[in-house]
């Protein structure tokens, strides 16, 4: 019986069709890789074009569309294929509305893969090599700004900015959730603190929006690195969960002793119940930090308040949002 679905009994067709829906994920990821859709774009193609385009296979990549025609996101007429509207709108390079994030859930094919041996030994077994990880960080800042954009919209609105004048951003990515906050309140200056290569990605986002003068940046470890003082507001979005809960203590402690007395620590993440079962795509992404981080987890309500309580904070609250995710909000005295 699924909990956030009392009512939901499974049958055999359904526990099938459950084992089976990584097929159609596969086939999606595999055309998405290969750029299928932008090659497809705005024209009727034959696999044999395809494939001397993609270096695929003509008899492999006539399956695979056949496949994709089936599940309509290709449409064929006279054994020549093109793209289905909704394909041409989100799988198509340079379009406003292009899903760049799916390289990145691409790459976490191969982790979700090894789910077996790291249930076995309790953290992630896929090595990674260093190069490989660089040439993918690209596609995971956009993964996560394409997530971002809309949901800071939401989260502005929940975070009262009375006060604030100098902000971190955390672990801040793309700097989406920034760019949000600095437009919804103007005047506000932001500090962008993560690894050196995302710092430079960001800068490339806030000068596409024109607010590079709204923005200065910390590139760093934010496990061991100072983050600067005299800040209002802390907001960590996406962070907690790729550590354990020792270092999200320290982290905790290290943002109280970096801001003003009055200041807020906001953590934007999925917050689990005490059972650990909901919400649900907090409890598969507890699974994704299984497979993909040495000691990352989500969390429950009760153990960010303890590390609030500890490091001195007061007044914690949480606040939900309508995609998941959920806002853990307390004040330094």
């Amino acid at each position: 019986m699924n909990n956030e679905n009392p009512g939901a009994i499974f049958t055999p067709a359904s526990l099938r069709e459950l084992a089976v829906s990584f097929q159609q994920s596969r086939i999606l990821l595999t055309a998405f890789e290969l750029d299928l859709f932008t090659f497809m774009d705005g024209r009727l193609s034959t696999a044999e074009s395809l494939a001397e385009k993609t270096g695929a296979d003509a008899g492999g990549l006539t399956r695979l569309l056949n496949a994709l025609a089936a599940m309509g996101l290709v449409k064929k007429t006279h054994d020549k294929f093109f793209n289905a509207e909704e394909s041409s709108m989100y799988l198509v390079k340079g379009k406003p509305e292009y899903m760049a994030g799916l390289m990145h859930t691409n790459h976490l094919w191969n982790t979700w893969s090894a789910l077996t041996d790291s249930v076995k030994k309790g953290t992630a077994v896929c090595t990674r090599d260093k190069k490989a990880a660089d040439e993918r960080l690209d596609s995971f800042i956009g993964a996560m700004h394409y997530r971002a954009v809309p949901q800071s919209k939401i989260i502005s609105l929940l975070i009262d900015f009375t006060g604030v004048k100098k902000f971190l951003d955390l672990g801040g990515g793309s700097g989406a959730f920034s760019m949000a906050f600095i437009k919804r309140n103007p005047g506000l200056t932001a500090v962008l603190f993560d690894i050196p290569g995302v710092v430079e990605l960001a800068k490339n986002y806030a000068a596409a929006e024109n607010l590079l003068d709204s923005f200065s940046y910390i590139p760093g470890d934010y496990l061991t690195d100072d983050y600067g003082s005299e800040y209002d507001l802390i907001f960590a979005s996406a962070i907690v969960h790729i550590n354990s809960f020792d270092e999200n203590k320290n982290i905790v402690q290290k943002c109280y002793n970096s801001l003003n007395p009055g200041g807020q620590i906001v953590i934007s993440d999925f917050i689990m119940n005490d059972d650990r079962t909901e919400p649900k795509i907090g409890a598969l992404f507890a699974i994704n930090m299984l497979v993909g981080t040495s000691s990352g987890n989500t969390y429950t309500e009760k153990e960010i308040l303890c590390w609030f309580k500890e490091a001195g904070f007061i007044k914690p609250e949480k606040k939900d949002t309508s995609f998941g995710a959920s806002l853990m909000i307390a004040r330094k005295p």
